[in-house]
C-alpha cells in the first residue's frame, strides 16, 4: 500500500526545530534537495505498490533520499540510519516536517529501498538531474529533443541542426564483493553447502532414518593439503578438482534420491536456491575438467552471486575482474549511464547508439566524439564520417608527407587525450570517493541500484559545486558593497536554485 506525499520542497518556517533556532538555506542538503526532481520519483515510485492493500510504504523521497545520503557519505545501512537521527538537515532532505529524536526507519529497510527501485527508473532519474545541469552549464542553450526537436534528420523539410558539443564515451568494469575464485575452491564451497543441504533435508526425519554418509572429513582434509601448499604443482591441483567433483557429484545424487523420497520439502528458499546454483557449478566444472580447458559460457565465479562473471579488462593492476561492465556517456561533466552488464561485451559496439541517445537528449549530433582506441573501428569510423562526427585519435591512412600538416594532426591528437581525461577521471571519483571501487551489495538487482547511486550523486556532486561557487562569487560581489537588486547575486538566487541564501 502506498500513500502519495507531496513532493513539494518544504519551507524553513514549517520545519520544527524542537531546540530552537532555525534551518541555514546555504547548507548543502538544503541545495541538494531543490536538485531532485521529487515529482517525477513520487509518480514512477507509487506505480510499485497497491493503492489498498498492505501497510503504508514509506515516502519515495525517504527512500531515495535515504540511499543518496548512504552513498554520499559512504556510510554502512546501520549508520545511516543513526546519522539521519542525529541530524536535522539530513532528516528535512528526506522531506520531514520537524525534528525527531527517533529513527525514521530501521536499518534493514535500506534493503528494500535498494528493492523498490530499478537501474531502468534511477536512469530516468539520473537524467532529469544531468539534463537540467547540462542546460543550465552549457551558455549555447542546450534544449533535449522532447522539447520541441527535430526526429527525422533525414526529411528534406527538416534538416539536421548543426553539431554541437563534445561526447566522452567509456567503459569500466565494477567489482564485486567476491574473493578470487579458483576452480578448487569453488568446488570445495560447493561441497560443504551441500553438505549443510543433505543436514538440511535430514533433520525432520532425525531418529527415523539413517542420515547418509558424506565423507566430508576425508574431502576436508585432501582438499586442504592442496590449499595450504604455497605453489602447488598444475597436476596437483586437476587431481584435488577431479577428487572434490567425484564428492559433490555423490552427495549430488544423494541429494537427488532424497528428493524423490519427498524429503525436500524441510529445504528453506536460501538452500533451494543454493542446491539450483551448485547443479550447475557441477556441470560446468565437469564439462571444464573432462575436456581440460578454463573456458566456458556463462561460468559461475561466486555461490551466493552467481550472475557475476570473469570480464577480462588487460589492466596490469588486474587483468581479469568480477562484476558489472558500465558504459557511460560525459558531456560537460555529466555522466549518463548507457548499459550496465553483467557479460563481457564489447564496448565498441555501443558507440553508435550513444550517439543516437545524444541526439535525443539535446536535438543535434556532437561535434566530436572522445574515445580510445577499441572504440576506432571501421563501422565506427564510417558511420561518424557520414554525420560530420569528428573522432579522436590519429586518422587512417598513411601520414601526410607535408611537416606543417604532421604536426597540426599531432598537435591535435594530444588534444584529444587532453579532452579524454575527465571521463577517466569520473571512473576515478566513483571508485576512490563513491563505491563503485567495491559493490558490496548481493543481487544483481541491487548492484545496478548501487551502481546507478553512483552516478546519480557525482552528477548532484558536480552540481553543487557550481552553485557552491556561484555563491562565494555572489557573496564577494554584496561585500564589495554593490547594489543587492540587480546583480550575480540575485541572478543566482533566482535562477539556480529554490533553497538560496538571501541577501542581508
Amino acid at each position: 500500500m502506498y500513500r502519495k506525499e507531496d513532493p513539494r520542497q518544504l519551507s524553513f518556517g514549517d520545519f520544527y526545530l524542537p531546540f530552537g533556532g532555525h534551518l541555514r538555506q546555504d547548507n548543502r542538503w538544503v541545495i541538494l534537495a531543490g536538485q531532485i526532481p521529487w515529482q517525477q520519483i513520487e509518480e514512477a515510485y507509487g506505480q510499485r505498490f497497491s493503492e489498498n492493500n498492505g501497510c503504508p510504504a514509506k515516502p519515495a523521497r525517504m527512500a531515495l533520499g535515504a540511499l543518496i545520503i548512504k552513498e554520499r557519505l559512504g556510510t554502512s545501512d546501520r549508520e545511516t540510519v543513526e546519522q539521519i537521527r542525529e541530524n536535522p538537515y539530513l532528516q528535512f532532505f528526506l522531506g520531514l516536517s520537524e525534528y525527531q529524536d527517533e529513527p525514521p526507519f530501521d536499518h534493514t529497510m535500506m534493503t528494500h529501498f535498494r528493492k523498490r527501485f530499478d537501474e531502468a527508473s534511477l536512469r530516468s532519474i539520473n537524467e532529469a538531474i544531468a539534463l537540467r545541469a547540462v542546460e543550465g552549464a552549457s551558455g549555447d542553450g542546450v534544449v533535449p529533443a522532447a522539447k520541441g526537436k527535430d526526429e527525422d534528420h533525414n526529411d528534406n523539410d527538416h534538416p539536421c541542426p548543426p553539431n554541437k558539443g563534445k561526447l566522452l564515451v567509456d567503459a569500466t568494469c565494477t567489482p564485486a564483493d567476491i574473493a578470487y575464485p579458483t576452480d578448487l575452491s569453488l568446488l570445495n564451497e560447493a561441497r560443504e553447502k551441500s553438505e549443510e543441504i543433505i543436514d538440511a533435508m535430514h533433520a525432520p526425519f532425525m531418529g527415523r532414518s539413517k542420515k547418509p554418509r558424506t565423507y566430508r572429513q576425508k574431502a576436508r582434509r585432501l582438499y586442504l593439503a592442496v590449499a595450504k601448499q604455497k605453489k602447488p604443482h598444475p597436476r596437483q591441483i586437476r587431481k584435488a578438482i577431479g577428487q572434490q567433483l567425484r564428492f559433490l557429484g555423490r552427495n549430488l545424487a544423494t541429494i537427488a534420491r532424497m528428493a524423490e523420497a519427498g524429503m525436500l520439502k524441510g529445504l528453506g528458499k536460501r538452500l533451494y536456491r543454493l542446491l539450483l546454483v551448485i547443479n550447475e557449478l557441477y556441470r560446468q566444472q565437469l564439462w571444464m575438467y573432462e575436456n581440460r580447458t578454463h573456458r566456458i559460457p556463462d561460468r559461475i565465479v561466486s555461490l551466493y552471486q552467481p550472475h557475476v562473471r570473469p570480464i577480462v579488462r588487460g589492466k596490469a593492476k588486474s587483468p581479469v575482474e568480477f562484476g558489472a561492465k558500465v558504459s557511460i556517456s560525459l558531456v560537460e561533466g555529466f555522466s549518463f549511464v548507457e548499459r550496465i552488464g553483467w557479460d563481457p561485451y564489447n564496448e565498441s559496439c555501443d558507440l553508435i547508439e550513444q550517439i543516437e541517445q545524444y541526439r535525443k537528449r539535446f536535438g543535434w549530433y556532437p561535434e566530436s566524439v572522445h574515445v580510445d582506441k577499441i572504440y576506432r573501428t571501421h563501422e565506427n569510423r564510417k558511420y561518424c564520417k557520414a554525420r560530420g562526427i569528428r573522432m579522436s585519435g590519429p586518422s587512417m591512412g598513411r601520414p601526410s608527407g607535408e611537416a606543417d600538416v604532421l604536426k597540426a594532426q599531432k598537435k591535435l591528437e594530444r588534444q584529444d587525450e587532453h579532452d579524454r581525461i575527465p571521463v577517466e577521471g569520473k571512473f576515478g571519483q566513483g571508485k576512490r570517493r563513491f563505491s563503485l571501487g567495491l559493490i558490496m551489495t548481493k543481487l544483481a538487482q541491487t548492484s545496478e541500484v548501487a551502481i546507478m547511486m553512483a552516478f546519480i550523486v557525482m552528477n548532484l556532486e558536480k552540481v553543487l559545486a557550481g552553485i557552491i561557487f556561484l555563491l562565494c562569487f555572489a557573496w564577494r560581489w554584496l561585500l564589495a558593497g554593490h547594489d543587492d537588486t540587480g546583480g550575480p547575486a540575485v541572478w543566482i538566487m533566482k535562477t539556480r536554485t529554490p533553497a538560496m541564501p538571501t541577501a542581508a
